[in-house]
């Protein structure tokens, strides 16, 4: 059967391709160590997971509004609330996913040839989603130097009369930075003053080691106003199965993403929307739980990371994840690039890492310290003896 081109052009997610090869090994009996997931390695809370059992036995199975329940968007009002944040339940859509989210976000404003500028290194799915709504990304680079932050001046390098939006990933994947407030204030200039959309993707929001998570929208009227807010529970809750993500913005947008997701999706999981009511109204004692272990992990295998030979790496402020450059690793193990490190990591020393190739910046490897401590410290062991073995042959 013939395929489309808009998903033949489509690029396979590369997390999903090596945690898939590293799952083959260890089904064959391979003590694999996977740093490549991108989720918490903790359970749903068990107050969360009762809320679902009730709302099943209480016969909550049927359809919700495609938006979500309005008790559950009352509950994201209620948080962006208290983040500061006053958004109208008819400018808050519920998904089934932040991804959902911004999939239909990128379905209802790009028309054909409009231009995203994405910064690199990016989260995977950004540009393919660009790609299917007819849209172009553009790509700005950043690196260590910078932080992984984009500027003004970056941004002007690259921005066009057809430039219609810009991704903001804060905390970001893959590489954990963290925009200030005096940061984002420039960009917010920047957006406002050339009237460009703002996506703020903050699923990584909670996840904070070092300073604080500010959302740009907070910034001011006329930069909310441009903003569209993409966050949901799967990294802050543990709950990256239950698939409930939101946006909130504009009302006119979020009025067509939903129309979208009625003629699309329907409504998200009505199970899931009243264990998402509990994460945010209930006990929220297990993210300060979760990101205490995390930044615990963080201060044990950052230095560890460090006596790596050649390894050069920003200690992350928040996410789950080690973005080290590896270029100088990779000369010194004797190979041609880290996609050949990451592939004769994993063969060889049972590791599964992902190559930065697959967000655009070939020279670094993500780690993901969604593991517990013991299999982060070994996994670290085997990649400097990876490495120091390959400079003594």
């Amino acid at each position: 059967m013939q395929l489309s081109e808009r998903v033949q052009k489509l690029t396979p997610s590369s997390t999903l391709a090596i945690t898939a090869k590293a799952n083959e090994l260890k089904a064959s009996g391979q003590p694999v160590i996977g740093l490549a997931a991108g989720e918490p390695d903790f359970n749903t809370p068990d107050n969360i997971i009762q809320a679902a059992f009730r709302a099943v036995e209480e016969g909550k199975t049927k359809y919700t509004p495609a938006g979500g329940l309005p008790k559950l968007k009352q509950a994201i009002q209620g948080k962006l609330e208290r983040d500061g944040l006053n958004y109208d339940v008819s400018e808050i859509m519920v998904a089934s996913g932040a991804k959902h989210a911004l999939y239909n976000l990128f379905q209802s404003i790009l028309d054909e040839g409009d231009e995203v500028i994405i910064p690199i290194p990016y989260w995977v799915s950004y540009p393919e989603q660009v790609k299917l709504a007819g849209g172009k990304p553009v790509y700005v680079g950043t690196d260590e130097s910078t932080a992984f932050k984009v500027t003004p001046d970056k941004l002007n390098s690259v921005m066009t009369d057809k430039t219609k939006a810009l991704i903001l990933n804060t905390p970001s994947n893959p590489t954990g930075s963290l925009y200030t407030k005096e940061e984002l204030k420039a960009v917010a200039d920047w957006a406002v003053r050339h009237n460009i959309v703002v996506v703020s993707d903050e699923i990584y929001e909670t996840l904070v080691y070092d300073g604080e998570h500010i959302s740009i929208a907070s910034l001011g009227e006329a930069i909310k106003a441009l903003t569209v807010i993409i966050n949901g529970v799967s990294k802050s809750h543990s709950m990256t199965g239950w698939r409930i993500g939101y946006a909130a913005g504009d009302r006119q947008l979020i009025k067509a993403m939903t129309d979208l997701s009625s003629h699309s999706t329907s409504n998200p999981t009505t199970p899931s929307q009243w264990a998402a009511i509990e994460a945010y109204d209930g006990d929220q004692t297990f993210l300060q739980e979760m990101n205490a272990t995390f930044k615990s992990r963080l201060e044990t295998i950052y230095p560890l990371l460090m006596e790596i030979p050649g390894i050069e790496c920003i200690k992350p402020q928040g996410a789950f994840y080690l973005y080290p450059n590896v270029k100088e690793t990779v000369k010194l193990c004797g190979l041609d690039s880290a996609d050949a490190f990451v592939e004769k990591l994993l063969e060889e020393s049972l590791v599964a890492v992902v190559p930065g190739s697959s967000f655009g910046s070939p020279d670094n490897i993500r780690m993901s310290y969604a593991t517990d401590l013991d299999s982060m410290t070994e996994a670290i062991s085997r990649i400097k003896k990876f490495v120091t073995d390959r400079m003594e042959k």
